[in-house]
């Protein structure tokens, strides 16, 4: 039965995979693991109607496929990792970033420039041709936005950088 089905579908599925994958070396491969997998599978496929063999084939392919796919993109990732782990601070700024990266753009760079950069609400709004009161309020926005955010994420008590907050922010 494995090798009727062999003969009958190696070529169909080679080339479909083939113009999956973009690679007639990694379509082989993927196909021949396939038929390693029905080869295990000989009893449920015996089973099977002809039809319902190919889609499982098929669908054996492509799962194949997908696995091959995640561990590589996950080799990658673990192949960028620093070797040495990260200190806190570096910790802190990277979840800092993730939440400025959540405000509107507008809202980030004025939030930086003020909180980060220590320019006051008068110096910034020369900078972006806006009235003052304009941009204590874009920046009250922005807080609010950010104390929402550490609040559902159970970080209520924390400033940005990891620190416990002392009192309301400014």
């Amino acid at each position: 039965m494995i090798d009727e089905l062999y003969d009958a579908l190696y070529r169909e599925l080679t080339g479909w995979c083939a113009s999956m994958t973009g690679s007639r070396t990694l379509a082989e491969d993927l196909v021949q693991e396939a038929f390693l997998r029905a080869l295990i599978n000989a009893e449920l496929l015996a089973d099977l109607d002809f039809s319902r063999r190919r889609a499982w084939m098929y669908r054996t392919v492509k799962n194949l496929y997908i696995d091959r796919k995640r561990r590589e993109s996950f080799e990658t990732v673990m192949e960028q990792m620093p070797e040495e782990g990260l200190d806190e601070a570096q910790y802190a700024r990277i979840d800092d970033d993730q939440l400025l990266a959540a405000l509107a753009p507008d809202e980030r760079q004025l939030f930086t420039l003020r909180y980060l950069e220590g320019y006051n609400s008068a110096e910034l709004g020369r900078l972006f041709g806006l009235p003052a009161g304009t941009v204590r309020s874009k920046l009250s926005g922005a807080r609010s936005r950010l104390r929402q955010m550490l609040e559902a994420d159970g970080r209520a008590n924390e400033k940005p950088g990891g620190g416990r907050r002392t009192g309301r922010p400014k």
